[in-house]
């Protein structure tokens, strides 16, 4: 078993994973990526979908320091689609409707809808160039993305993000931009669990917790869930946060 612990926006996680998933998933994967890399002769882009609460911001931080562990695997270089939400102050201002009701996007953080496409997509489009260039990050102390604070520079870009596979229109030509792409996805009773808990870790009571997931982030979970595209990747991880190919 291996432990890993890093902290995820503010809050520190701590996982363990087995050694089968080590061996016979997690390394095989970079390995592979490292091949296909040095076979293209470029920089390529792995795209990672997956709903909320699967753990993908820890198992990312978890694949990038074995990326660092291996010399025959070169080191990835991981970036997230969370820095496209839109400004704070677009989101208190504009509105949707939901469940027959207008409320304020601020409402439904989280949803494609509240994400900047095309501006993500054109910074896509930058990266899979070659190019390298700034990137944005999520501040959620500010609750607003913080622009070119990172620098895309690597050979292996692993772009991690809920709706990268979406099947619906404008999401689904994302993937026109990856070279290999992997999803992970999980029970939904899962996903909810992990959502509650994640908030109340926060300060957030339970009820009011609970009503915030129902509301807000089960309806993105099911979309992950129901409507991205086949992966050429697909890995599936149970309430042991074991993970296991799923064909």
């Amino acid at each position: 078993m291996l432990n890993h612990t890093v902290n995820i926006n503010g809050i520190e996680v701590s996982v363990v994973y087995s050694e089968t998933a080590v061996h016979e998933l997690f390394l095989p994967i970079l390995r592979n990526l490292s091949l296909l890399q040095k076979r293209l002769g470029r920089r390529i882009i792995v795209m990672l979908a997956a709903p909320p609460g699967a753990g993908k911001s820890t198992l990312l931080s978890f694949l990038h320091a074995l990326s660092c562990r291996y010399k025959e695997i070169d080191q990835i270089q991981v970036i997230g689609m969370d820095g496209f939400h839109r400004r704070q102050e677009y989101l208190r201002s504009h509105h949707v409707e939901r469940d027959g009701k207008q409320i304020s996007m601020v409402e439904i953080k989280g949803a494609p809808i509240t994400f900047d496409l095309e501006k993500l997509t054109e910074s896509v489009k930058k990266i899979a160039s070659g190019a390298v260039c700034g990137w944005p990050v999520y501040d959620r102390l500010l609750h607003n993305p913080v622009e070119n604070a990172l620098t895309v520079d690597g050979r292996i870009i692993l772009l991690e993000g809920n709706y990268l596979l979406l099947d619906e229109n404008g999401w689904r030509d994302l993937s026109n931009y990856a070279d290999y792409t992997i999803f992970i996805s999980a029970d939904e009773a899962l996903l909810r669990k992990r959502l509650i808990d994640r908030r109340m870790k926060t300060g957030v009571p339970e009820e009011a917790a609970i009503r915030f997931v129902d509301f807000s982030d089960m309806p993105n979970v099911r979309l992950c869930l129901q409507k991205s595209k086949k992966a050429d990747c697909s890995l599936r991880i149970d309430a042991d946060n074991e993970y296991h190919m799923d064909c």
